[in-house]
């Protein structure tokens, strides 16, 4: 009679196995985490692999007693290392630095798990996923430190207590608490005014497609906030407003001359989609010239902010020919 394999490589491939699959039930909580800490999709990419290899070259001995919590403190650790890094480049960054996009349905977002119930300091204290993942939002969590955004992002949104905090940031959990809370004071006091009802949002934006298409200015203003901000990350690599756009008319004008040159593009497509969570726009030229992405935030069905993001190299991720 055959014996079943007993040997070192069966072990060896059931203990890969094993370890293979505790790693994809945590991957989508570890990829929502490194796309909020870092705001690239491609260096979010990157530190799940690197988070995957380190996890896979663990020893059999001691076995890890929380692989969640370890592979929460690797990914924000490799995630803190990237964006220190990082913020040296922004600062050359010609013109506005936007976080990179997701689209449902054309290369995201990722499966992200849920903010743990009940963690520290309570669901009413901590921003909600829908929120944390937004382009405002995000948007401001580039004017924090890489220690604050990442205490922040891990305690506020992921429930991640100080401990396992202080472990990714390397420092004690009393400075972690400090910094989460400074980072909550700046976050609550620069974050847009924002609706939480969906159906409003989406209807002032379909708003303001309507009146741009059918060159309505009256009706584009009246959709459009009196202080709305708009900002266009083109990296220097297509044509795009170097400076952020301030005010209702300023506003006005300079959507009128984008629509104005897309008209003069044969085939120009332009879509409602929903855009880190919320709705907005997406236009694609079939020529390649150029394509980008618009997140909105709305207020008391009022636009107060745009964030479009042009710049060929942040929309790479996405597949934009199935919109």
């Amino acid at each position: 009679m055959t014996q079943p394999e007993t040997g070192t490589g069966g072990a060896r491939g059931a203990r890969d196995g094993d370890r293979l699959a505790r790693f994809e039930e945590q991957r989508g909580r570890l990829w929502a985490i490194a796309y909020r800490i870092t705001g690239t999709v491609t260096d979010a990419d990157d530190a799940v692999q690197e988070t995957w290899l380190r996890w896979q070259a663990l020893p059999d001995e001691p076995p890890v007693a929380s692989p969640r919590g370890f592979l929460t403190t690797v990914v924000s650790r490799i995630c803190y290392d990237l964006l220190g890094s990082a913020r040296a480049r922004r600062e050359t960054y010609v013109g506005p630095w936007l976080p990179e996009p997701l689209l449902d349905g054309a290369g995201g977002p990722r499966p992200v798990a849920a903010a743990d119930p009940g963690g520290p300091g309570g669901p009413e204290d901590r921003v909600t996923l829908d929120e944390s993942v937004g382009m405002a939002l995000l948007t401001v969590l580039e004017r924090l430190t890489p220690a604050e955004r990442t205490a922040f992002i891990l305690h506020d949104v992921f429930a991640v207590p100080f401990p396992e905090v202080a472990e990714a940031v390397g420092r004690t959990p009393e400075s972690v608490r400090q910094l989460a809370s400074r980072a909550r004071r700046r976050v609550r006091a620069e974050a847009p005014r924002r609706t939480v009802d969906r159906a409003e949002h989406r209807r002032t934006v379909e708003a303001f497609l309507s009146a741009v298409m059918g060159g309505d200015m009256a009706a584009l203003l009246s959709v459009l906030d009196p202080e709305i901000v708009w900002r266009s990350d083109g990296g220097g690599r297509v044509s795009a407003a170097r400076r952020p756009v301030l005010g209702r008319e300023k506003v006005a004008r300079y959507v009128r001359g984008l629509a104005i040159r897309g008209a003069q593009r044969d085939g120009l497509r332009v879509a409602l989609a929903e855009v880190n969570g919320a709705t907005g726009l997406v236009f694609v030229d079939p020529a390649g010239e150029q394509s980008g992405v618009f997140a909105f935030t709305v207020h008391d069905g009022r636009i107060t902010e745009v964030d479009a993001v042009v710049n060929p190299d942040k929309l790479g991720h996405l597949d934009l020919d199935r919109l």
